[in-house]
Protein backbone atom coordinates (compact mmCIF):
# COMPACT_ATOMS: atom_id res chain seq x y z
CA UNK A 1 0.00 0.00 0.00
CA UNK A 2 0.82 3.71 -0.57
CA UNK A 3 2.43 4.77 2.77
CA UNK A 4 0.00 8.20 4.22
CA UNK A 5 2.12 11.06 3.63
CA UNK A 6 2.01 12.18 7.41
CA UNK A 7 4.23 9.49 8.64
CA UNK A 8 7.21 10.83 6.40
CA UNK A 9 6.20 14.44 7.29
CA UNK A 10 8.54 17.18 8.97
CA UNK A 11 6.71 19.19 10.75
CA UNK A 12 7.76 23.08 11.39
CA UNK A 13 5.70 25.10 13.66
CA UNK A 14 5.55 28.97 13.79
CA UNK A 15 3.46 31.41 14.97
CA UNK A 16 3.05 33.78 12.39
CA UNK A 17 3.18 36.81 14.54
CA UNK A 18 6.87 36.54 15.54
CA UNK A 19 7.95 34.67 12.25
CA UNK A 20 8.41 37.82 9.60
CA UNK A 21 6.72 40.92 9.47
CA UNK A 22 6.09 42.09 5.75
CA UNK A 23 4.71 45.55 6.25
CA UNK A 24 6.81 47.17 9.20
CA UNK A 25 3.99 47.38 11.48
CA UNK A 26 5.96 45.02 14.00
CA UNK A 27 3.78 42.21 13.84
CA UNK A 28 4.55 38.69 11.85
CA UNK A 29 1.80 38.13 9.10
CA UNK A 30 1.34 35.76 6.07
CA UNK A 31 3.04 37.67 3.61
CA UNK A 32 6.50 37.66 5.50
CA UNK A 33 5.53 33.74 5.63
CA UNK A 34 5.50 33.68 2.36
CA UNK A 35 8.57 35.85 1.67
CA UNK A 36 10.64 33.06 3.78
CA UNK A 37 9.05 29.84 2.02
CA UNK A 38 11.93 29.16 -0.19
CA UNK A 39 14.02 28.72 3.70
CA UNK A 40 11.98 26.82 4.74
CA UNK A 41 11.52 24.71 1.86
CA UNK A 42 15.97 24.68 2.11
CA UNK A 43 15.63 23.57 5.47
CA UNK A 44 13.86 20.56 4.85
CA UNK A 45 10.46 20.66 5.93
CA UNK A 46 7.56 19.69 4.18
CA UNK A 47 4.55 20.78 6.57
CA UNK A 48 3.89 24.20 8.09
CA UNK A 49 1.83 24.07 11.53
CA UNK A 50 0.41 27.50 12.02
CA UNK A 51 -0.55 29.35 15.27
CA UNK A 52 -3.76 30.35 15.20
CA UNK A 53 -4.43 33.10 12.83
CA UNK A 54 -7.89 33.90 13.35
CA UNK A 55 -9.34 37.19 15.03
CA UNK A 56 -8.44 37.63 18.75
CA UNK A 57 -8.32 40.10 21.16
CA UNK A 58 -4.66 37.83 21.18
CA UNK A 59 -5.14 37.46 25.62
CA UNK A 60 -3.59 33.78 24.92
CA UNK A 61 -1.77 33.59 21.85
CA UNK A 62 -4.59 33.63 19.47
CA UNK A 63 -6.09 31.08 20.85
CA UNK A 64 -8.73 33.03 21.98
CA UNK A 65 -11.00 33.42 18.81
CA UNK A 66 -13.55 35.60 17.90
CA UNK A 67 -14.09 34.62 14.39
CA UNK A 68 -13.22 31.09 13.13
CA UNK A 69 -14.07 32.15 9.66
CA UNK A 70 -11.20 34.38 9.02
CA UNK A 71 -8.36 36.02 9.55
CA UNK A 72 -6.92 38.22 11.96
CA UNK A 73 -6.39 41.84 9.90
CA UNK A 74 -2.83 42.20 11.53
CA UNK A 75 -1.81 38.78 9.66
CA UNK A 76 -3.53 39.84 6.00
CA UNK A 77 -6.49 38.56 4.66
CA UNK A 78 -8.42 35.30 2.94
CA UNK A 79 -6.84 36.16 -0.26
CA UNK A 80 -3.13 36.63 1.25
CA UNK A 81 -3.96 33.01 3.12
CA UNK A 82 -5.06 31.62 -0.44
CA UNK A 83 -1.28 33.08 -1.70
CA UNK A 84 0.61 31.09 1.08
CA UNK A 85 -1.24 27.97 0.03
CA UNK A 86 -0.68 28.33 -3.69
CA UNK A 87 3.54 29.02 -2.78
CA UNK A 88 3.11 25.87 -0.35
CA UNK A 89 2.45 24.18 -3.04
CA UNK A 90 4.62 24.63 -5.90
CA UNK A 91 7.20 23.97 -3.14
CA UNK A 92 5.58 21.03 -2.01
CA UNK A 93 5.05 22.21 1.50
CA UNK A 94 1.66 21.39 3.08
CA UNK A 95 -0.14 23.75 5.74
CA UNK A 96 -1.88 22.68 8.63
CA UNK A 97 -3.64 24.78 11.04
CA UNK A 98 -4.51 24.89 14.94
CA UNK A 99 -7.84 23.95 15.26
CA UNK A 100 -9.74 25.78 18.54
CA UNK A 101 -12.39 23.52 19.34
CA UNK A 102 -12.57 24.00 23.08
CA UNK A 103 -13.75 27.40 23.69
CA UNK A 104 -14.14 30.79 22.12
CA UNK A 105 -13.08 34.18 23.80
CA UNK A 106 -15.52 36.10 25.72
CA UNK A 107 -15.50 38.75 23.30
CA UNK A 108 -17.09 36.37 20.56
CA UNK A 109 -20.30 37.35 18.93
CA UNK A 110 -21.78 34.39 20.10
CA UNK A 111 -20.76 34.36 23.86
CA UNK A 112 -21.78 38.07 23.50
CA UNK A 113 -25.23 37.31 22.34
CA UNK A 114 -25.50 33.83 24.86
CA UNK A 115 -24.75 35.91 27.66
CA UNK A 116 -26.91 39.53 27.26
CA UNK A 117 -30.23 37.27 26.70
CA UNK A 118 -31.54 34.10 28.40
CA UNK A 119 -33.24 33.53 25.01
CA UNK A 120 -30.22 33.99 22.88
CA UNK A 121 -30.15 31.18 20.19
CA UNK A 122 -26.15 31.27 21.60
CA UNK A 123 -27.28 30.79 25.24
CA UNK A 124 -26.81 26.63 25.47
CA UNK A 125 -23.65 27.27 22.83
CA UNK A 126 -22.00 27.11 26.24
CA UNK A 127 -21.87 25.51 29.29
CA UNK A 128 -23.69 27.53 32.34
CA UNK A 129 -24.61 26.88 36.04
CA UNK A 130 -27.61 28.93 37.63
CA UNK A 131 -25.54 27.77 41.15
CA UNK A 132 -22.40 28.41 41.91
CA UNK A 133 -20.31 25.00 41.25
CA UNK A 134 -19.39 23.27 44.46
CA UNK A 135 -15.94 21.87 41.86
CA UNK A 136 -14.91 25.32 40.55
CA UNK A 137 -11.76 25.61 41.57
CA UNK A 138 -10.53 22.10 40.84
CA UNK A 139 -9.31 21.20 37.15
CA UNK A 140 -7.42 24.15 36.58
CA UNK A 141 -4.80 23.67 33.16
CA UNK A 142 -3.02 26.67 34.34
CA UNK A 143 -2.14 26.17 38.42
CA UNK A 144 -0.95 29.32 40.33
CA UNK A 145 -2.30 31.70 37.22
CA UNK A 146 -5.49 30.73 36.74
CA UNK A 147 -8.07 30.37 39.96
CA UNK A 148 -11.25 29.01 38.97
CA UNK A 149 -12.53 27.02 36.31
CA UNK A 150 -16.37 28.59 36.59
CA UNK A 151 -16.96 32.15 36.51
CA UNK A 152 -19.97 33.89 37.57
CA UNK A 153 -20.94 36.65 34.94
CA UNK A 154 -23.20 39.28 35.85
CA UNK A 155 -24.79 40.48 32.50
CA UNK A 156 -26.17 36.41 32.29
CA UNK A 157 -26.41 36.34 36.34
CA UNK A 158 -25.27 32.76 35.89
CA UNK A 159 -21.90 30.74 36.37
CA UNK A 160 -19.87 29.73 32.80
CA UNK A 161 -17.05 26.93 32.11
CA UNK A 162 -13.34 27.39 30.97
CA UNK A 163 -11.02 24.51 31.49
CA UNK A 164 -8.54 27.61 30.47
CA UNK A 165 -8.62 31.26 31.14
CA UNK A 166 -11.70 33.15 32.16
CA UNK A 167 -11.67 34.83 29.23
CA UNK A 168 -12.08 31.52 27.17
CA UNK A 169 -15.59 30.13 27.89
CA UNK A 170 -15.94 26.69 26.75
CA UNK A 171 -18.67 25.77 24.10
CA UNK A 172 -20.76 22.91 24.67
CA UNK A 173 -20.16 19.86 22.94
CA UNK A 174 -23.47 18.60 23.75
CA UNK A 175 -25.37 20.27 21.99
CA UNK A 176 -25.95 19.38 18.10
CA UNK A 177 -25.64 23.02 16.85
CA UNK A 178 -22.32 23.52 18.45
CA UNK A 179 -21.41 20.21 16.65
CA UNK A 180 -22.19 20.89 13.49
CA UNK A 181 -20.82 24.24 13.51
CA UNK A 182 -17.38 23.15 14.55
CA UNK A 183 -17.85 20.78 11.64
CA UNK A 184 -18.43 23.48 9.60
CA UNK A 185 -15.32 25.13 10.16
CA UNK A 186 -13.39 22.23 9.82
CA UNK A 187 -14.88 22.13 6.08
CA UNK A 188 -13.68 26.06 5.74
CA UNK A 189 -10.47 25.40 6.03
CA UNK A 190 -10.30 22.21 4.28
CA UNK A 191 -11.99 23.87 1.14
CA UNK A 192 -8.96 26.25 1.07
CA UNK A 193 -6.79 23.66 0.99
CA UNK A 194 -5.43 22.91 4.32
CA UNK A 195 -3.46 19.23 4.74
CA UNK A 196 -4.49 19.08 8.17
CA UNK A 197 -5.55 20.19 12.10
CA UNK A 198 -3.77 20.34 15.33
CA UNK A 199 -6.32 19.80 17.92
CA UNK A 200 -6.33 21.90 20.43
CA UNK A 201 -6.83 20.56 24.24
CA UNK A 202 -8.31 17.57 22.61
CA UNK A 203 -9.54 15.96 25.82
CA UNK A 204 -11.50 18.85 26.79
CA UNK A 205 -12.80 19.66 23.42
CA UNK A 206 -14.86 16.45 24.13
CA UNK A 207 -15.78 16.79 27.53
CA UNK A 208 -19.44 16.58 28.20
CA UNK A 209 -19.34 18.96 31.25
CA UNK A 210 -21.81 19.72 34.27
CA UNK A 211 -21.74 21.57 37.37
CA UNK A 212 -19.80 19.24 40.06
CA UNK A 213 -18.08 16.99 37.78
CA UNK A 214 -14.83 18.40 36.98
CA UNK A 215 -11.72 16.15 37.48
CA UNK A 216 -8.61 17.30 38.86
CA UNK A 217 -6.31 17.44 35.38
CA UNK A 218 -5.23 14.77 33.55
CA UNK A 219 -7.87 12.10 35.68
CA UNK A 220 -10.97 10.44 33.00
CA UNK A 221 -13.79 11.94 32.66
CA UNK A 222 -16.67 11.94 30.55
CA UNK A 223 -16.27 12.60 26.88
CA UNK A 224 -17.50 12.24 23.59
CA UNK A 225 -15.49 10.15 21.46
CA UNK A 226 -17.78 9.82 18.82
CA UNK A 227 -17.60 13.45 17.90
CA UNK A 228 -13.69 13.05 16.95
CA UNK A 229 -15.03 10.31 14.75
CA UNK A 230 -17.70 12.50 13.37
CA UNK A 231 -14.99 15.33 12.42
CA UNK A 232 -12.87 12.51 10.39
CA UNK A 233 -15.58 10.98 8.76
CA UNK A 234 -16.68 15.04 7.48
CA UNK A 235 -13.41 15.32 6.06
CA UNK A 236 -12.56 11.75 4.67
CA UNK A 237 -15.62 12.50 2.47
CA UNK A 238 -14.09 16.05 1.19
CA UNK A 239 -10.60 15.08 1.14
CA UNK A 240 -9.25 11.66 2.28
CA UNK A 241 -5.48 13.28 2.94
CA UNK A 242 -6.45 15.92 5.92
CA UNK A 243 -4.68 14.73 9.08
CA UNK A 244 -6.14 15.63 13.05
CA UNK A 245 -3.10 15.67 15.28
CA UNK A 246 -4.73 16.02 18.60
CA UNK A 247 -2.86 17.69 21.76
CA UNK A 248 -3.82 14.82 24.14
CA UNK A 249 -1.36 14.88 27.16
CA UNK A 250 -3.61 11.37 28.96
CA UNK A 251 -2.90 8.04 30.19
CA UNK A 252 -2.12 5.66 27.72
CA UNK A 253 -5.26 3.71 28.38
CA UNK A 254 -7.58 6.81 27.11
CA UNK A 255 -4.72 7.53 23.92
CA UNK A 256 -5.89 4.49 22.49
CA UNK A 257 -9.88 5.81 22.37
CA UNK A 258 -8.65 9.15 20.70
CA UNK A 259 -6.51 7.29 17.87
CA UNK A 260 -9.94 4.55 17.31
CA UNK A 261 -9.61 1.24 16.28
CA UNK A 262 -8.19 -0.60 12.99
CA UNK A 263 -11.13 -1.75 11.31
CA UNK A 264 -12.47 1.73 10.36
CA UNK A 265 -15.43 1.38 12.65
CA UNK A 266 -14.59 3.88 15.12
CA UNK A 267 -11.68 5.46 12.41
CA UNK A 268 -11.11 8.60 14.65
CA UNK A 269 -7.73 10.99 14.71
CA UNK A 270 -4.51 9.93 13.07
CA UNK A 271 -1.95 11.38 15.15
CA UNK A 272 -1.28 12.22 18.60
CA UNK A 273 1.86 14.00 20.30
CA UNK A 274 4.01 11.42 22.18
CA UNK A 275 4.27 12.90 25.49
CA UNK A 276 5.25 10.40 27.86
CA UNK A 277 7.95 10.01 24.98
CA UNK A 278 9.09 13.67 25.22
CA UNK A 279 9.31 13.52 28.95
CA UNK A 280 11.46 10.27 28.89
CA UNK A 281 14.03 12.28 26.70
CA UNK A 282 13.56 14.90 28.53
CA UNK A 283 14.84 12.52 31.71
CA UNK A 284 17.50 10.87 29.67
CA UNK A 285 18.90 14.00 28.71
CA UNK A 286 19.09 15.20 32.34
CA UNK A 287 20.15 11.67 33.69
CA UNK A 288 22.95 11.05 30.68
CA UNK A 289 21.41 7.69 30.37
CA UNK A 290 19.06 6.31 27.96
CA UNK A 291 17.05 4.08 30.33
CA UNK A 292 14.08 6.23 30.57
CA UNK A 293 14.06 5.93 26.65
CA UNK A 294 14.25 2.12 26.58
CA UNK A 295 11.51 2.10 29.28
CA UNK A 296 9.18 4.69 27.13
CA UNK A 297 9.61 2.60 23.78
CA UNK A 298 9.09 -0.76 25.40
CA UNK A 299 5.67 0.68 26.83
CA UNK A 300 4.57 2.74 23.75
CA UNK A 301 1.17 0.74 22.79
CA UNK A 302 0.25 -0.78 19.59
CA UNK A 303 -1.18 2.11 16.95
CA UNK A 304 -3.68 1.09 14.43
CA UNK A 305 -2.96 1.04 11.20
CA UNK A 306 -3.79 4.90 10.43
CA UNK A 307 -2.39 5.52 13.63
CA UNK A 308 1.09 8.18 14.05
CA UNK A 309 3.11 9.70 16.68
CA UNK A 310 4.68 13.54 16.79
CA UNK A 311 7.35 13.21 18.23
CA UNK A 312 9.14 16.58 19.66
CA UNK A 313 11.98 17.79 22.50
CA UNK A 314 10.38 21.25 22.58
CA UNK A 315 6.91 22.68 21.40
CA UNK A 316 5.31 26.05 21.52
CA UNK A 317 4.17 25.52 25.38
CA UNK A 318 6.29 24.80 28.14
CA UNK A 319 8.34 21.40 28.84
CA UNK A 320 5.05 19.78 30.70
CA UNK A 321 7.00 16.96 33.01
CA UNK A 322 3.31 16.73 34.80
CA UNK A 323 3.13 12.84 33.92
CA UNK A 324 6.96 11.70 35.90
CA UNK A 325 7.21 10.53 39.09
CA UNK A 326 8.47 13.11 41.85
CA UNK A 327 12.35 11.83 41.42
CA UNK A 328 12.79 12.02 37.18
CA UNK A 329 10.94 15.78 37.77
CA UNK A 330 13.20 16.66 40.16
CA UNK A 331 16.10 15.49 38.24
CA UNK A 332 14.60 17.35 34.73
CA UNK A 333 14.20 20.84 36.83
CA UNK A 334 17.58 20.54 38.77
CA UNK A 335 19.09 19.73 35.30
CA UNK A 336 17.32 22.45 32.76
CA UNK A 337 15.38 24.25 35.27
CA UNK A 338 16.70 25.19 38.46
CA UNK A 339 15.34 28.79 39.06
CA UNK A 340 12.31 29.64 40.07
CA UNK A 341 11.77 32.06 37.01
CA UNK A 342 12.48 28.79 34.78
CA UNK A 343 9.71 26.77 36.05
CA UNK A 344 5.63 27.29 35.29
CA UNK A 345 2.38 25.87 36.40
CA UNK A 346 4.62 23.57 38.58
CA UNK A 347 4.94 20.91 36.51
CA UNK A 348 6.87 22.34 33.49
CA UNK A 349 10.16 24.63 32.28
CA UNK A 350 9.72 27.41 29.99
CA UNK A 351 13.13 27.52 28.43
CA UNK A 352 14.41 26.63 24.90
CA UNK A 353 16.46 23.29 24.43
CA UNK A 354 19.78 25.52 23.55
CA UNK A 355 19.41 27.28 26.57
CA UNK A 356 18.59 24.45 29.01
CA UNK A 357 21.77 22.59 27.29
CA UNK A 358 23.91 25.46 28.16
CA UNK A 359 24.33 26.26 24.11
CA UNK A 360 26.36 23.24 23.99
CA UNK A 361 26.35 22.42 20.29
CA UNK A 362 27.83 18.41 20.01
CA UNK A 363 24.83 17.70 23.04
CA UNK A 364 22.16 19.47 20.86
CA UNK A 365 23.02 18.11 18.07
CA UNK A 366 22.88 14.56 19.86
CA UNK A 367 19.17 16.12 21.43
CA UNK A 368 17.90 16.60 18.10
CA UNK A 369 19.17 13.52 16.24
CA UNK A 370 17.73 11.40 18.87
CA UNK A 371 14.36 13.16 18.63
CA UNK A 372 14.12 12.85 14.61
CA UNK A 373 15.31 9.20 15.01
CA UNK A 374 12.70 8.40 17.61
CA UNK A 375 9.37 5.96 16.11
CA UNK A 376 7.18 9.01 14.81
CA UNK A 377 6.84 12.11 12.98
CA UNK A 378 9.16 14.72 14.19
CA UNK A 379 7.87 18.45 14.94
CA UNK A 380 10.25 21.24 15.02
CA UNK A 381 9.81 24.56 16.35
CA UNK A 382 10.49 27.70 14.70
CA UNK A 383 14.33 29.02 15.82
CA UNK A 384 14.93 25.90 17.15
CA UNK A 385 17.35 25.38 13.93
CA UNK A 386 19.52 27.99 14.83
CA UNK A 387 19.46 27.56 18.60
CA UNK A 388 17.07 30.47 20.19
CA UNK A 389 17.01 31.00 23.32
CA UNK A 390 14.30 32.50 25.48
CA UNK A 391 13.03 35.89 27.12
CA UNK A 392 12.22 35.42 31.02
CA UNK A 393 11.06 38.90 31.29
CA UNK A 394 7.87 38.27 29.31
CA UNK A 395 5.53 36.53 30.81
CA UNK A 396 4.29 32.63 31.18
CA UNK A 397 4.95 30.99 27.84
CA UNK A 398 5.59 34.19 25.78
CA UNK A 399 9.08 33.40 27.09
CA UNK A 400 9.74 30.80 24.11
CA UNK A 401 7.79 32.72 21.75
CA UNK A 402 10.17 35.85 20.65
CA UNK A 403 10.57 36.94 17.07
CA UNK A 404 12.64 35.12 14.12
CA UNK A 405 16.29 36.10 14.45
CA UNK A 406 16.95 36.54 10.85
CA UNK A 407 19.98 38.49 10.98
CA UNK A 408 21.96 40.72 13.41
CA UNK A 409 20.82 44.31 12.06
CA UNK A 410 18.06 45.99 13.45
CA UNK A 411 15.02 43.64 15.17
CA UNK A 412 16.81 40.86 13.93
CA UNK A 413 15.48 41.23 10.48
CA UNK A 414 12.18 40.50 12.10
CA UNK A 415 11.07 43.79 10.92
CA UNK A 416 11.91 47.26 9.21
CA UNK A 417 9.62 48.86 11.75
CA UNK A 418 11.49 52.61 12.90
CA UNK A 419 10.16 51.12 16.77
CA UNK A 420 11.05 50.53 19.72
CA UNK A 421 11.76 46.72 20.79
CA UNK A 422 8.85 46.78 23.32
CA UNK A 423 6.70 48.23 20.45
CA UNK A 424 6.80 44.48 18.91
CA UNK A 425 4.70 42.28 19.33
CA UNK A 426 7.48 40.93 21.17
CA UNK A 427 10.75 42.28 22.10
CA UNK A 428 14.08 40.22 20.20
CA UNK A 429 15.92 38.64 22.31
CA UNK A 430 19.04 41.49 22.69
CA UNK A 431 21.25 40.00 25.21
CA UNK A 432 22.86 37.40 27.01
CA UNK A 433 24.68 34.28 24.59
CA UNK A 434 21.30 34.25 22.82
CA UNK A 435 21.25 37.54 21.64
CA UNK A 436 20.27 37.73 17.79
CA UNK A 437 23.42 39.09 16.87
CA UNK A 438 24.96 36.41 17.59
CA UNK A 439 22.43 33.63 17.29
CA UNK A 440 21.07 34.58 13.21
CA UNK A 441 19.90 32.50 10.22
CA UNK A 442 22.59 34.79 8.10
CA UNK A 443 25.85 34.13 10.03
CA UNK A 444 24.89 30.51 10.11
CA UNK A 445 24.18 30.00 6.63
CA UNK A 446 27.77 31.66 5.64
CA UNK A 447 29.34 28.88 8.22
CA UNK A 448 29.38 25.11 7.13
CA UNK A 449 29.54 24.21 10.86
CA UNK A 450 26.72 26.06 11.56
CA UNK A 451 23.36 24.73 13.48
CA UNK A 452 21.70 25.34 10.33
CA UNK A 453 23.72 23.42 8.47
CA UNK A 454 23.70 20.77 9.89
CA UNK A 455 19.98 20.99 10.31
CA UNK A 456 19.39 20.74 6.56
CA UNK A 457 22.10 17.68 6.12
CA UNK A 458 20.17 15.81 9.01
CA UNK A 459 16.53 16.23 7.48
CA UNK A 460 17.78 15.84 4.11
CA UNK A 461 19.44 12.78 5.31
CA UNK A 462 15.95 11.68 7.06
CA UNK A 463 14.52 11.46 3.23
CA UNK A 464 16.41 8.40 2.97
CA UNK A 465 15.28 7.09 6.01
CA UNK A 466 11.69 6.20 5.72
CA UNK A 467 11.83 3.28 8.30
CA UNK A 468 11.81 6.02 10.97
CA UNK A 469 8.26 6.84 10.61
CA UNK A 470 6.85 4.00 8.95
CA UNK A 471 9.01 1.13 10.23
CA UNK A 472 8.80 -1.00 13.41
CA UNK A 473 11.87 0.06 16.26
CA UNK A 474 13.55 -2.21 18.77
CA UNK A 475 16.36 -1.44 21.13
CA UNK A 476 18.99 -3.34 20.79
CA UNK A 477 21.37 -4.58 24.56
CA UNK A 478 24.52 -3.19 24.35
CA UNK A 479 27.62 -3.18 27.50
CA UNK A 480 27.35 0.89 27.34
CA UNK A 481 25.18 2.21 29.72
CA UNK A 482 25.06 5.59 28.46
CA UNK A 483 24.69 4.74 24.70
CA UNK A 484 20.85 4.10 23.25
CA UNK A 485 21.29 1.51 20.17
CA UNK A 486 18.05 1.25 18.34
CA UNK A 487 16.87 -0.25 14.82
CA UNK A 488 14.45 1.05 12.68
CA UNK A 489 13.27 -1.79 10.23
CA UNK A 490 10.67 -1.55 7.56
CA UNK A 491 9.85 -3.26 3.41
CA UNK A 492 12.42 -0.53 2.47
CA UNK A 493 15.29 -1.86 4.75
CA UNK A 494 16.62 -1.22 8.47
CA UNK A 495 19.00 1.21 10.02
CA UNK A 496 20.56 1.62 13.27
CA UNK A 497 21.12 4.83 15.15
CA UNK A 498 23.22 4.98 18.05
CA UNK A 499 23.50 8.17 20.29
CA UNK A 500 25.72 8.83 23.10
CA UNK A 501 24.27 10.64 26.14
CA UNK A 502 26.96 11.15 28.05
CA UNK A 503 30.66 13.19 27.37
CA UNK A 504 32.61 10.38 27.59
CA UNK A 505 33.42 8.01 24.03
CA UNK A 506 32.01 4.85 24.16
CA UNK A 507 33.26 1.31 22.52
CA UNK A 508 30.58 -1.50 22.26
CA UNK A 509 29.46 -4.18 19.71
CA UNK A 510 26.04 -5.40 18.45
CA UNK A 511 24.39 -8.88 19.24
CA UNK A 512 25.54 -10.89 16.95
CA UNK A 513 22.03 -11.65 15.81
CA UNK A 514 21.98 -8.47 14.01
CA UNK A 515 21.42 -8.77 10.28
CA UNK A 516 22.67 -6.47 8.09
CA UNK A 517 21.79 -8.72 4.54
CA UNK A 518 24.53 -5.98 2.92
CA UNK A 519 27.74 -4.04 3.41
CA UNK A 520 26.21 -1.16 6.11
CA UNK A 521 26.98 2.30 5.10
CA UNK A 522 26.92 5.07 7.16
CA UNK A 523 24.46 7.78 6.36
CA UNK A 524 25.21 10.28 9.13
CA UNK A 525 27.41 10.98 12.33
CA UNK A 526 28.73 13.76 14.60
CA UNK A 527 32.63 13.29 12.89
CA UNK A 528 34.21 10.85 10.62
CA UNK A 529 34.74 7.59 11.73
CA UNK A 530 37.98 5.65 10.82
CA UNK A 531 35.83 2.16 9.83
CA UNK A 532 32.91 1.15 10.40
CA UNK A 533 32.47 -2.36 12.21
CA UNK A 534 29.81 -3.33 14.21
CA UNK A 535 31.72 -6.11 15.80
CA UNK A 536 32.91 -3.05 17.59
CA UNK A 537 31.76 -0.03 17.06
CA UNK A 538 32.37 3.55 18.86
CA UNK A 539 31.20 6.90 19.53
CA UNK A 540 32.14 10.15 20.78
CA UNK A 541 30.85 11.82 23.65
CA UNK A 542 27.23 12.79 22.56
CA UNK A 543 28.12 11.37 19.54
CA UNK A 544 25.79 9.95 17.34
CA UNK A 545 25.79 7.45 14.08
CA UNK A 546 23.01 6.20 11.80
CA UNK A 547 23.61 3.22 9.83
CA UNK A 548 22.03 1.88 7.22
CA UNK A 549 22.11 -1.82 7.52
CA UNK A 550 20.52 -2.90 4.58
CA UNK A 551 18.24 -1.31 2.05
CA UNK A 552 15.09 -3.39 -0.30
CA UNK A 553 15.53 -1.79 -3.69
CA UNK A 554 11.92 -3.31 -4.89
CA UNK A 555 8.50 -2.60 -2.58
CA UNK A 556 5.22 -3.45 -3.12
CA UNK A 557 3.22 -0.34 -3.31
Amino acid sequence: MTERWYRNAVMYSLDVRAFQDSNDDGIGDLQGVISRIDYLSRLGINTLWLSPIHPSPWRDGGYDVTDHYDIHPALGSLGDFAELMNVADERGVRVMLDLVLNHTSDEHPWFDSARSDPDSPYRDWYVWSEEEPPDRTEGMVFPGVQETTWTYCEKAGAWYHHRFYDFQPDLNIRNPQVRAELAKVVSFWQRLGVSGFRVDGAPFVIERTRPGSSPQRGEPTDRDYAFLTQLREGTSWRRGDVVFLAEANVPQDELMRFFGDADGAANRLQMLFAFELNQALMVALARRQPRAVVEALATLPPLPRHGQWATFLRNHDEVDLSGLDERARQDVFEAFGPRPEHQLYGRGIRRRLAAMLGGDQRRLRMAYSLQFTMPGTPVLRYGDEIGMGEDLRLPERDAIRTPMQWSPIAHAGFTSADVAAEDLIRPVIDDGPFAYRDVNVTDQRRDPDSLLVWFERMLHTLRECEEIGIGDHDVLPVEAEHVLAHRAEAPSGAVLFIHNLADRPARFSLPRDVDCGEEPVELFSDREYDHLDLRELCVEGYGYRWIRLRRTHSRLT
